[in-house]
C-alpha cells in the first residue's frame, strides 16, 4: 500500500500546494482535537511522539511506543475515526535520552528504541543522531550522524511490518527535543550546500549497509528555514532568506523539507513555508499552550460564576507540581524569582505541558471540570472576558468541548495553510 506521505514531494514537484501538519503531543485532549478535525476534513492525521516522551523505557509519559499507539487508537475509537487514517510518527529518534552514556551504549539503546517504534507500527520515523554522547563534541559531523542514522534504519527495517514499511525523515539542524535553551535570536537558515551534503552523506551511509530500499523511502530532510520561538518572542519566517535553500530541493529528488518549531507563526507564514517546500510542519507546544490558556481562563470564569474574583486555584496547583519536580524546567527558565515564575506559567516553550499528567495537576483539572460542568447557562459575556478567542461555549458539551475548540483553533490554521495556496506576502 502506498504511504500517504509519498504524495507530498510529488505534489511539490508538480507545482501543487500540498503539505501536512505534524502534531507532536502526547496530551490526550490534543490528540482528540486533532483526530476530530481529521474526521471532519477527511484528511490523514499525523501524530508524533518524541524519544523523551515515549520509548522502550516508558519516557516521561510512562508509555512505550505500543502503549502510545494504543492510547491514540482508543481515542480514535471514541471519536469514530478509522485507525487507517492515522499516521503515527517518531520524532528525534536517536541517542538523546542516553547522551550522558558512551556512544556505543547510547546507540544500542537507540537501536532498541527505533526497533520498538517500528514493531509498534509507526509509519514515519525521524532519525536524529546529531547529539554528541559522553566525551564527544556537542555537534557531530555529517558522516558520523549519517552512519549512526543508517544503523538506526537497519534496526527499524529488521522489526517493521513487511506489508507497511515506514518512511524516514533525516537531518540534524533542529533544536534538541523539548525546545531550545538559548535566548531567542534570529535563527541561521541552513546553508543550501550543507543540506545537500547531509542528504548525500545519508544516502551513501544507507547504501553501505545495503539499505537502498529504505533510503528510497526517505521523504523529508529536517532543516532550519529561519523559524523559532523563545520564552516571549517568535522569529518569523523570511521567504527571501530561505529562497536558496528552497531551490536546493532540485538536487534532492523525492523529498521535501520538514520544518520544526513552526509554533506561533502566522497562518500566512505557514502557507508560505508549504509553498516553498517546507511541507511538513511540526507543531506541539502551541497546542498545549492553547490548552493551558483555556484551562486557566476556565478556572477564572468558574470563580466568577460563583460570584467571586478569580483565585487562581489551578495555577497554584500547577506551581506546586512544577516546584515539586523542577527537572523539566530548571535548565530552561531563569532570571529573578518573578521572571522564572512567569516563564513557568506563560513561556511560549510551554514546559508546563510536562506536568499535566502529574497526580496533583490531574486532580486539580478534574475538580475544575466537575465544578464548571455543573454550571448551567454560562453567560457569553463572562466567558468572553476570560476566553476571548472562544466566545460562546460550544454546544454539545462543557469544559472538554471548550478545550478541544481552543486547540482546534490553532490546528485549523495549519489545516488551511497546508491545503490552500496563493499566500500573500507578510
Amino acid at each position: 500500500m502506498k504511504h500517504p506521505l509519498f504524495d507530498i514531494p510529488a505534489a511539490f514537484r508538480n507545482g501543487e500546494h500540498a503539505g501536512i501538519a505534524s502534531v507532536c503531543s502526547a496530551h490526550p485532549l490534543v490528540v482528540e482535537a486533532h483526530l476530530r478535525l481529521s474526521l471532519a476534513s477527511g484528511r490523514p492525521a499525523l501524530i508524533e511522539a518524541t524519544c523523551n516522551q515515549v520509548n522502550q523505557d516508558g519516557g516521561y509519559t510512562g508509555m512505550t511506543p505500543l502503549g502510545f499507539r494504543r492510547m491514540v487508537e482508543t481515542i480514535a475509537g471514541q471519536a469514530g475515526i478509522d485507525p487507517d487514517r492515522i499516521i503515527l510518527g517518531g520524532d528525534h529518534l536517536g541517542t538523546n535520552p542516553w547522551k550522558a552514556l558512551p556512544a556505543e551504549r547510547a546507540m544500542a539503546n537507540a537501536e532498541d528504541m527505533v526497533a520498538a517504534y517500528a514493531e509498534a507500527g509507526f509509519a514515519k520515523l525521524h532519525l536524529d543522531t546529531s547529539m554528541g554522547c559522553l566525551n564527544e563534541p556537542a555537534a557531530l559531523s555529517d558522516a558520523v550522524c549519517a552512519e549512526r542514522a543508517a544503523r538506526l534504519a537497519a534496526a527499524a527495517e529488521s522489526r517493521m511490518d513487511a506489508g507497511r514499511p515506514p518512511v524516514y525523515v533525516i537531518g540534524t539542524e533542529v533544536p534538541a527535543p523539548g525546545g531550545a535553551v538559548d535566548n531567542l535570536g534570529a535563527p541561521r537558515v541552513t546553508d543550501p550546500e550543507a543540506a545537500i551534503d547531509t542528504y548525500r552523506a545519508h544516502r551513501d551511509a544507507f547504501g553501505r549497509l545495503g539499505l537502498d530500499d529504505a533510503f528510497s523511502r526517505v521523504v523529508a530532510l529536517v532543516v532550519q528555514p529561519g523559524v523559532e520561538f523563545g520564552h516571549a518572542g517568535v522569529a518569523r519566517f523570511d521567504a527571501g532568506k530561505a529562497r536558496a535553500l528552497s531551490e536546493s530541493l532540485k538536487e534532492m529528488p523525492g523529498i521535501v523539507f520538514e520544518a520544526h518549531s513552526t509554533d506561533y507563526q502566522t497562518e500566512s507564514v505557514l502557507r508560505q513555508l508549504v509553498e516553498r517546500g517546507f511541507a511538513i510542519l511540526k507543531v506541539g507546544p502551541w497546542l498545549t499552550f492553547a490548552l493551558r490558556e483555556a484551562l486557566y481562563g476556565l478556572d477564572f470564569a468558574n470563580d466568577a460564576l460563583e460570584g467571586r474574583a478569580p483565585r487562581g486555584k489551578l495555577m497554584d496547583a500547577m506551581e506546586e507540581a512544577m516546584l515539586e519536580a523542577p527537572e523539566f524546567w530548571r535548565n530552561y527558565y531563569g532570571g529573578t524569582e518573578t521572571e522564572a515564575w512567569v516563564q513557568r506559567h506563560f513561556s511560549y516553550s510551554d514546559r508546563i505541558r510536562y506536568y499535566w499528567p502529574a497526580s496533583r495537576a490531574a486532580a486539580a483539572v478534574e475538580d475544575l471540570r466537575s465544578s464548571f460542568d455543573s454550571k448551567k447557562n454560562v453567560p457569553e459575556p463572562l466567558l468572553r472576558q476570560f476566553l476571548p478567542n472562544i466566545g460562546a461555549a460550544p454546544s454539545g458539551g462543557g469544559m472538554e468541548s471548550i478545550l478541544i475548540s481552543a486547540v482546534q483553533q490553532v490546528l485549523k490554521q495549519y489545516e488551511r495553510a497546508v491545503t490552500e495556496g496563493d499566500a500573500s506576502e507578510p
